[in-house]
């Protein structure tokens, strides 16, 4: 798999092969992981890729080794494991912090200083997980190899966007982060959280974009709250409930597989993300799997476990969460099939009165309802929208 923890960057023309994907500077890659997944699209019909991918020469490499560091460090904390997805992103990025990481511009660039780099990382990972046995001779011969598959591809990334964003001609760029706001390593649900910043900061921290080149930002969100892993989670649904939303949702690890935590939509941690991001506007998903519950819930505070009070604002630390209690406001279920709206009037009347309470509450506009997987099962609702007399305060 590649591992996009920071962001994606695309050239989006329109839905043709004039679009182009730039992996950019934050990314940490695993090349075999990427090529694997890269031949299984091209047996399912991908054609052209060569063309229209390119990677950033400041990217960071994703080795063998750190992805059995990685499941090494969550096996030792047993009980205690974050809950990562054991693909090598924590120790990457340690590596890059330390200033001992593998950049894609010396593989291709400098091979030299990549073989030892990747000789001085590999003993270091034999020492620190017993039993850890790499060839170090084959996997030198074999990153030669991906050298020169992926020499083609390879960009500076700086360079290349600067002439798009300063360009006299209309070029649309869309940035995709990878995770949610909490689990930014700086703003997450720490240290429950993925190892770079996957909040709008990573725009210009993983991309090398400049602030004034942000335009438009666009938060997505389910119409309920799901978490894989570790961490705390106050709306999680231990009950029928959430075993219910996790099947109808689907809601496997996309990675690893692993059934995903349920529980009702938290707009305590989704408002606190637009203080981070200050969103555009925002898309609310999946609004189908909640079709045959009789009532639906959601989260617009939070109380003191102990004491009872009102908590004012997101805490910071994984022990104040987990000693909070969420408040609901409860609604009636719409009890009918979503999946054949096309409309936002198509929707019925107790879906809508749902999204028109988020919207409200947030004061943030949402504009894409999503009824279904398929690309064809977004609803785009437009018009002005009027935040006066919420009924949201608690």
């Amino acid at each position: 798999m590649v591992s996009s923890m920071t962001s994606i960057s695309y050239r989006v023309e329109s839905r043709t092969k004039k679009s182009k994907a730039l992996m950019g500077p934050g990314m940490v890659i695993h090349l075999p992981g990427l090529f694997a997944e890269i031949e299984s699209n091209v047996e399912k019909g991908l054609k052209g890729w060569e063309d229209r991918l390119l990677i950033s020469d400041r990217a960071h490499l994703v080795m063998d080794y750190h992805q059995a560091l990685d499941a090494g460090n969550e096996t030792r904390k047993g009980k205690e494991a974050i809950g990562t997805t054991k693909k090598g992103i924590g120790p990457t990025y340690a590596n890059k912090a330390s200033r001992t990481g593998v950049r894609v511009g010396d593989l291709v660039n400098n091979f030299e200083g990549f073989v030892d780099r990747f000789r001085a990382g590999a003993q270091v990972a034999m020492l620190n997980l017993p039993g850890l046995d790499i060839d170090i001779e084959s996997e030198i011969a074999r990153y030669k190899e991906y050298a020169e598959k992926i020499r083609p591809l390879v960009v500076d990334s700086v360079s290349w966007l600067t002439e798009r964003t300063r360009s006299a001609e209309e070029i649309n760029i869309l940035v995709e982060g990878a995770n949610a706001t909490m689990l930014d390593l700086d703003h997450g649900t720490y240290p429950f959280v993925t190892s770079s910043s996957c909040s709008i900061g990573g725009v210009c921290t993983g991309l090398g974009l400049p602030p004034c080149a942000v335009g438009d930002v666009f938060g997505v969100a389910k119409a309920y709250c799901t978490r894989v892993g570790g961490g705390p989670f106050p709306t999680e649904l231990e009950n029928e409930i959430g075993e219910k939303l996790q099947k109808q949702g689907g809601e496997f690890g996309v990675t690893t597989g692993r059934p995903r935590r349920c529980g009702w939509l938290d707009l305590v941690q989704l408002d606190y993300a637009d203080q981070i991001n200050h969103f555009t506007a925002l898309a609310i998903t999946k609004l189908d799997v909640m079709d045959n519950f009789e009532t639906v819930k959601v989260c617009v505070g939070y109380k003191n476990s102990g004491t009872g009070d009102k908590v004012t604002c997101m805490p910071g630390q994984i022990k104040q969460l987990s000693q909070v209690v969420p408040v609901y406001e409860e609604f009636p279920g719409w009890m009918s099939d979503t999946t054949k709206c096309e409309t936002w009037e198509s929707l019925p009347e107790k879906a809508r009165t749902y999204i028109n309470f988020l919207e409200k509450f947030l004061k943030i506009p949402i504009r894409w309802i999503g009824v279904g997987p398929a690309r064809e099962s977004i609803i785009f609702r437009s018009g002005e929208v009027s935040f006066a007399n919420t009924g949201a305060e608690l």
